[in-house]
């Protein structure tokens, strides 16, 4: 249990007191800006996606490679593979948040969750618009019974994200124990 409360204090600390280091590039934060006044579900899923494929573009075939090989190895399932691979990237790729990301959601699904935090610390530094990560936050902190900093992150998802069900959900499901019952 102590171990626990360590990683719920350090993600506490870390996760929301971020700097803003990184600038994004005029070409995400054009797509930030639309997905923000996205005026439908398909609109934003359509700049998401483009969103995200700029992102995971790391400016090395080599590095894109790795970075295929562990997605592909999430998806099917093989963790210790995908950490394998993810590792390998952001080994050789430390400023490709992608690459940390996809660490992130390896060590998450691997519930070694300190390390996930420490990537997603990562991510966040790399590039602070990051509603995949912020959203892997809030579930960190679900998952360490943070219910208050969880909807703090959610709720910053939804800003980035205004049409994302799952995470409109989790403030809802959230919000009677952060805000309490009215009477």
């Amino acid at each position: 249990m102590h171990s626990r409360s360590t990683v719920a204090a350090f993600v506490a600390v870390v996760m929301f007191s971020l700097p803003r280091l990184v600038a994004a590039d005029g070409q995400s934060e054009d797509l930030l800006q639309k997905l923000r006044l996205a005026e439908s579900a398909e609109a934003a899923q359509r700049l998401e996606n483009q969103l995200m494929t700029h992102w995971s573009k790391s400016g090395s075939p080599a590095m894109d490679l790795l970075y295929q090989r562990g997605h592909d190895a999430l998806a099917a399932g093989r963790q210790r593979e995908a950490a394998e691979h993810f590792q390998a990237l952001t080994d050789h790729a430390p400023d490709f948040a992608e690459g940390w990301h996809g660490l992130a959601l390896t060590y998450f699904k691997q519930e070694r969750l300190g390390p996930a935090a420490l990537a997603l610390e990562q991510v966040l530094r790399l590039n602070p618009d990051h509603f995949a990560a912020l959203r892997g936050v809030g579930a960190l902190h679900e998952q360490l019974g943070n219910p208050a900093l969880a909807y703090k992150a959610y709720e910053q998802v939804l800003e980035a994200r205004p049409f994302d069900s799952d995470v409109t959900e989790a403030l809802e499901r959230l919000k009677p124990e952060v805000q309490g019952q009215a009477l």
